[in-house]
């Protein structure tokens, strides 16, 4: 293999061919798994608050089910790459219905919009660039931008900027037509459970608030202030998480961010497989990484404005 000294690292650089094809391969029992792991979860957090109502178990649930939601987005990001399942239409009928749809995302569109991401990282033709771009801020920025997030400041002011009708009646209903119906299927689940209000409980206030937050600190911690925009192994970090990071932040190996994207054909269960690999073949030190998503925020921020 080629020493990573000689140019950018490629897969062709790190692995073998018997470590190709195991990386390579997916599996539909786990894809099935991951997406009854989210779903379970989620039904237990609203169980509790359903069993036991209070402000606290209502803060644990929308805790829970926050994070969750975002790992059906990180759910539906594996089907974007074709790596839930090992049949393309099943990914993209998971993807749709079962991951993107009830949280209002569109897999067809992500899918498009994320693979310009992965093509051009940290350049000018980044579609993503915007999230990083920014960086630094100030601390007191930062928090007031947090706060924004969890008091559903950051939800309201994304659906009025939606303007789903914009491209005319039938691309809007294109868009439309899988998060109303998947909606329109929960609300009718969780208001057969509690009534109506149960459904905004339950469901929309988990994606206003935890959700909105978790995905910024996301979205901060990928790829903000990193070095080197055409280094694969500095244009993204990869995160240290905990069992309470994986638990409330960082769902189903969507920490391992720079091993996505440098082996971007490995599904998230093997992603940990692939940071022991780099750190075997000592690239620990070329690597852009942070011990926790708490030392990300650190870096990103200044103490003044």
């Amino acid at each position: 293999m080629r020493a990573p000294s000689d140019g950018p690292v490629t897969a062709g650089d790190l692995l073998t061919l018997e470590e190709l094809g195991h990386f390579r391969r997916t599996s539909t029992r786990r894809g099935v798994l991951l997406v009854l792991h989210a779903w379970g979860v989620i039904a237990g957090a609203i169980a509790l608050y359903r069993l036991w109502p209070s402000v606290l178990t209502l803060g644990v649930a929308v805790v829970v089910i926050g994070t969750r939601q975002l790992g059906l987005m990180v759910l539906m990001h594996e089907t974007a790459h074709w790596l839930l399942f090992r049949q393309a239409r099943l990914n993209t009928w998971v993807g749709t219905w079962l991951c993107a749809a009830p949280l209002g995302a569109d897999l067809k569109a992500y899918r498009r919009r994320h693979h310009l991401h992965h093509r051009h990282t940290q350049t000018p033709e980044d579609p993503d660039l915007g999230l990083s771009a920014p960086l630094p801020v100030s601390r007191e920025r930062l928090a007031l931008v947090l706060l924004g997030d969890l008091c559903g400041w950051t939800a309201l002011t994304r659906i009025a900027a939606g303007r789903p009708w914009r491209d005319g009646f039938a691309a809007m209903w294109r868009g439309v037509r899988a998060p109303i119906l998947a909606n329109t299927a929960l609300c009718a689940a969780l208001t057969a459970l509690g009534g109506w209000p149960f459904y905004l409980l339950a469901w929309v206030l988990p994606w206003a608030t935890w959700f909105q937050l978790v995905t910024r600190i996301r979205d901060l911690a990928e790829h903000g202030l990193v070095d080197d925009a055409e280094d694969p192994l500095r244009n993204t970090r990869t995160m240290g998480a905990g069992l309470l990071a994986r638990a409330f932040v960082a769902p189903y190996g969507v920490n391992y961010h720079l091993e996505h994207h440098l082996l971007v054909f490995v599904p998230c269960w093997k992603l940990h497989e692939v940071r022991v690999l780099l750190l075997a073949k000592d690239l620990g030190g070329q690597m852009e990484r942070a011990a926790s998503y708490t030392e990300v925020l650190a870096r990103v921020t200044t103490a003044k404005a």
